[in-house]
């Protein structure tokens, strides 16, 4: 929404939030402009560093990945000057953040840190980084019901960068982006690799910016040896009267299964309040559930 601002779209944001209320769609025209502006917010982020290069250098991204690279290196002198007995832990979560969000199920494996790692162990490097801003934690809720963090389990967490531009840095090398092509295969929604780490990622700090702890879901079949059900976030209205959980699933391409999604509501139905997912096409509602833009998730 802030970025919206900057960019000069206030009349955009007041009617993206008239179609959210009235859950009705946008004109093509203007979902397809929104949706280009939400990749813009993707690529530069949300530093005022890196927007004021943006803006100021004729929309160059390349100028304001320079911006989000010293931001990055700030990062990373800071952990330096941290005790020194975990300082080694804060720089492995640090520097694996694009690799483990890569990965399909988005969360951290310990024992891609270091054999025999457990979370009681780098506890207090998750905390360091979520309390410096770095990161967003997301931890996952055995059961979803009244009160999330009273069913969270910090066995399993997700790492998401503060800030997606930083992440988009934090993710590519210089010399993979110094000719802009990569900036644009993003924007163009044309980007080879997992894009929907970015994606994911953005919609973390857009449900963060919104006030919401973030807690996701999964369900593991010991008969099949994989997740049954996978539901990227979850978030509450917070009511001491009428509780309601509100499940979230992000897609970056457009065509996907909800087949996760089915099953949740299918098991938690008196739970839940509404049912999102999260997509690069225009607003629909079917089959009890509510598909939104992306650029739309800060309505939520």
């Amino acid at each position: 929404e802030e970025f919206a601002w900057i960019m000069g779209e206030e009349p955009l944001i007041e009617y993206i939030k008239k179609c959210f209320e009235e859950r009705k769609p946008l004109e093509k025209g203007l979902h397809n402009k929104a949706m280009l502006l939400f990749r813009q917010y993707m690529i530069v982020g949300g530093m005022p560093q890196s927007i004021n290069a943006y803006i100021e250098n004729n929309r160059d991204f390349e100028k304001s990945d320079i911006e989000k690279r010293d931001i990055l290196d700030l990062y990373r002198k800071d952990i330096m000057r941290i005790e020194a007995d975990y300082r080694s832990s804060v720089l492995a979560i640090y520097d694996q953040i694009p690799s483990f969000l890569s990965k399909s199920e988005r969360r951290v494996i310990m024992s891609r840190i270091e054999k025999g790692a457990s979370f009681p162990k780098y506890h207090n490097t998750f905390f360091w980084l979520a309390e410096s801003m770095i990161s967003n934690q997301c931890f996952n809720c055995l059961d979803p019901n009244i009160g999330l963090s009273l069913n969270e389990d910090r066995t399993y967490v997700k790492c998401y960068m503060g800030d997606t531009g930083l992440l988009i840095s934090h993710t590519f090398d210089e010399n993979e982006i110094s000719d802009n092509e990569l900036y644009k295969e993003i924007l163009l929604g044309k980007l080879s690799i997992n894009e929907g780490m970015f994606y994911e990622n953005t919609i973390a700090q857009m449900l963060v910016a919104s006030g919401h702890k973030l807690f996701f879901y999964i369900k593991y079949n010991e008969e099949k040896h994989r997740n049954d059900i996978e539901i990227d976030f979850i978030v509450s209205n917070k009511s001491k009267l009428k509780y309601k959980i509100f499940p979230i699933e992000v897609k970056s391409t457009e065509k996907y299964s909800t087949r996760s999604l089915d099953k949740f509501k299918e098991k938690f139905h008196s739970r839940i309040g509404e049912s999102y997912v999260i997509h690069p096409k225009n607003l629909k509602v079917e089959n009890n559930t509510i598909f939104l833009p992306a650029y739309m998730a800060f309505c939520l």
